[in-house]
């Protein structure tokens, strides 16, 4: 997990109006977080809207990213799902030459078992060639995987080598963070919770909001991973309300529309997702405006 400590970035698809990849935007998506600082990239996440992808879009996303990342920094990809053997076959199909782990969300809408969660990530476990980061996000896929759970898979599977956890609980972060082993890491799933995440042992954040501000982004982490957290909680006030913005109406419309008043990439996004409204984006316009001006 050395690799994966500090800050990642879950970078957005860019699309052009006709709803087709913008690939020329998201290198400039790419060269910009990395001109930023931070330590990894996360491609075809919840941020890079992955379900709404095809197969063919994903391997050519993935080939992009290769190649204009040009082993600048390490890469995650995203792959996972609610049924178990699909999954398993999209790793097997997949070229991930080039990718160092994967991030595989918590199966979601079937609502499985503590059991049946276990059974799912080691049997994705087993199949995939590099090690597998579970992401455990509740908020969106209707179930947790539990402290008990995780350790468990942590101890049992050894290519299982940390969590993405955006459950929002802090107990159950900081159980996990207590009696994970040693070489297990705990990532922030959430901007607005990476100090008290890392304050607790975690090892980093896959941020969305260092698409648009890598360095501040960076810089936090940083400074809270040396424990100089009055360093670190400066920079957080500052970007609050940037943050509370990003989910004001949805991720990841909130950073396209952020991405799009930086002019990285334009706004659009694919059904069943749409831009934010225009006061949202107003608002947007304004706390970019103050940011820029401190």
């Amino acid at each position: 997990m050395k690799k994966f400590k500090g800050t990642g970035v879950a970078i957005v698809t860019p699309f052009k109006n006709d709803s087709s990849i913008d690939f020329s935007s998201l290198g400039r998506v790419i060269n910009h977080v990395i001109k930023g600082g931070v330590n990894y990239i996360v491609v075809l996440g919840t941020t890079g809207e992955s379900v709404t992808l095809t197969k063919d879009e994903k391997q050519a996303i993935i080939s992009h990213v290769i190649e204009t990342v040009d082993g600048r920094v390490p890469l995650m990809v995203g792959i996972g799902g609610n049924n178990t053997q699909e999954v398993i076959n999209n790793i097997r199909h997949t070229d991930l030459t080039g990718i160092d782990a994967l991030l595989s969300v918590a199966p979601y809408y079937n609502k499985p078992t503590q059991r049946g969660i276990f059974q799912h990530f080691k049997s994705i476990a087993t199949w995939s060639p590099v090690p597998v980061i579970m992401y455990n996000v509740p908020g969106r896929t209707g179930c947790n995987i539990s402290a008990d759970t995780c350790l468990e898979l942590a101890r049992g599977c050894e290519n299982i080598t940390g969590v993405k956890e955006a459950s929002g609980d802090i107990t159950q972060i900081m159980k996990i963070i207590k009696g994970k082993p040693e070489n297990f890491g705990v990532i922030s799933g959430d901007d607005m919770l990476t100090i008290p995440i890392i304050a607790s042992g975690g090892i980093g954040v896959i941020s969305v909001l260092g698409n648009v501000f890598p360095a501040a982004c960076s810089e936090l982490v940083n400074h809270a991973l040396k424990s100089n957290f009055k360093s670190a909680r400066e920079i957080q006030f500052r970007y609050m309300e940037m943050i509370e913005l990003l989910f004001t109406e949805g991720n990841p419309a909130g950073i396209k529309a952020m991405l799009s008043v930086m002019n990285i990439c334009q706004n659009y996004l694919r059904l069943p997702l749409v831009p934010v409204s225009r006061p949202t984006l107003i608002r947007i316009q304004k706390a970019i405006e103050e940011i820029a001006n401190i």
